[in-house]
């Protein structure tokens, strides 16, 4: 009956190009931060969880998955280069700047250069560096959550710069830096909104404890 178009006039219509997936294109150009476990109902991987949530005063468990996914990938660079010959340049200049860097977050010490305590790194070794971690070992907050609370409303700054961010990780040499903003009613300045409030009617404001907010 009807014949099949000439394959110029198909290229010309469009209908004879194939497909490029049956599925949903994705349009991401941005890599993940995060992987979900493989098993999601795990006993043992799911307290040993809630166990570094509460120990130090995570959010919810993505943290502790993002914390587990940049490890995984410092792990798998690290066992890389170790397949590698000692003398080749890949990996003396890579790995080199991967135990410098190391080093400067405070994740290994100068003794420990070599590539194989890259793969000794442990999820609470980098639980450790974080700036809500720090502020609480500094005694800067009452708690690990009052920490989180402290670093979210503006009141910690690393050298000059305020971070807002508890997931933050600290070098070694910005540990000492740490201290309560200079904006902060905790650092000298400007009374929090609720001792301004009570100033102003005439009350005082020396019980405005932790509720102060800039």
């Amino acid at each position: 009956w009807l014949k099949p178009a000439p394959a110029s006039h198909q290229q010309e219509g469009g209908a004879s190009q194939p497909r490029a997936a049956m599925g949903k294109k994705s349009y991401r150009n941005f890599g993940g931060t995060f992987r979900k476990p493989k098993r999601p109902f795990e006993k043992e991987r799911l307290d040993s969880e809630m166990k570094i949530i509460g120990e130090y005063g995570l959010k919810n468990k993505r943290e502790v998955w993002r914390v587990n996914y940049a490890l995984a990938k410092i792990r798998t660079a690290a066992r890389t280069l170790l397949t590698l010959d000692e003398k080749s340049e890949q990996r003396l200049f890579q790995g080199e700047a991967l135990l410098r860097r190391m080093v400067r977050l405070g994740l290994l010490t100068e003794s420990e250069k070599k590539l194989d305590y890259v793969l000794g790194l442990t999820t609470a070794k980098i639980m450790e560096r974080r700036l809500q971690t720090k502020v609480f070992k500094l005694g800067l907050a009452k708690s690990i959550h009052h920490a989180r609370v402290l670093i979210r409303q503006r009141h910690i700054r690393v050298g000059k710069q305020i971070v807002d961010v508890p997931s933050f990780l600290v070098r070694l040499d910005s540990e000492k830096h740490i201290d309560f903003a200079l904006t902060s009613p905790f650092g000298g300045g400007r009374p929090g909104r609720v001792k301004r409030k009570r100033a102003a009617s005439g009350k005082g404001g020396d019980a405005g404890g932790d509720e102060e907010e800039d």
